[in-house]
């Protein structure tokens, strides 16, 4: 039997996993919920738990106490659920956006120009916005806000490129390319972050450049190089440089969307022989 971890604001699942019962033979169950029995499943598949950010020391206590039958795996999860990955992956020679990371309580430097500023434990976009370099206050009250609440805060540039062309989001099923989707920008100058379980987005198929898929491809055998083996399904959200280029903006291995809807059925086929396949 395999459960579908979700949370409890979305008791029956994101809509794009909608067909993941019937593939897997699986139900949705929400993870924090006290009266279940975990060890009656066989596998524990997380998908849309995106209430976790905030509580993460539980959420990575339910991981463990799942143990090996969790999909991805607790390790794997603790490493990919703190955006300081960023700076390993930049150690290994992924080339990454640039990233300033700030401790509670640690000095900063805010940007004079347009910069992103999100915390390093977030789903769903999150306590996340976009600020223009002449806006100290709006960076510095989200920077409090996120410290606040006792997470690490991050600077990102804002990478203009993504006006025009967004971002591209490649999924990858037991280390095996599966689909690629454009999602449209979503940051807006001046906007407060988004409210809810997550920001809305504009999505829709896209074939991957070349240099989209070598640089997928290669993060992918970096985690399989890293991890004994490929993570049961990954997400690798690419933007481009100011020359051309892929890089990496972040590496979705916990609870992502993995965009069935955009992939169509092959797409929930792949997933779910993956997960079969994972011991």
């Amino acid at each position: 039997m395999i459960a579908l971890a979700t949370c409890a604001e979305l008791p029956d699942g994101d809509v794009d996993d909608a067909a993941l019962p019937a593939a897997l033979d699986a139900r949705f169950v929400v993870w924090d919920d006290p009266r279940v029995d975990w060890s009656l499943y066989d596998r524990v598949v997380i998908r849309s738990v995106w209430d976790y950010a905030k509580r993460r020391d539980e959420f990575l206590a339910w991981t463990r106490a799942v143990g090996p039958r969790l999909i991805n795996p607790p390790e794997l999860v603790a490493w990919n659920t703190d955006k300081r990955y960023l700076d390993e992956l930049a150690d290994a020679g992924i080339p990454v956006v640039p990233t300033a990371f700030v401790e509670p309580g640690g000095p900063y430097v805010l940007s004079d120009e347009e910069a992103v500023i999100k915390p390093a434990v977030s789903a769903g976009s999150k306590d996340t916005a976009r600020f223009g370099g002449d806006e100290p206050e709006r960076q510095t009250a989200l920077i409090d806000r996120i410290h606040a609440s006792g997470r690490t805060a991050m600077i990102q540039p804002y990478i203009p490129s993504v006006d025009e062309r967004g971002e591209t989001a490649l999924l990858y099923f037991g280390g095996a390319y599966s689909h690629a989707i454009h999602k449209g920008p979503l940051l807006r100058p001046g906007a407060e972050p988004a409210e809810g379980l997550f920001a809305p987005e504009v999505l829709n198929p896209r074939t991957p450049s070349d240099g989209e898929r070598a640089l997928a491809d290669r993060l992918v055998s970096v985690l399989a190089e890293r991890w004994g083996a490929a993570p049961v399904y990954a997400r690798v959200d690419l933007v481009e440089d100011p020359f051309g280029a892929p890089i990496l903006l972040e590496l979705e291995l916990t609870e992502p969307s993995l965009f069935f809807t955009q992939g169509g059925t092959a797409s929930v086929a792949a997933f779910a022989a993956a997960v079969r396949a994972s011991s």
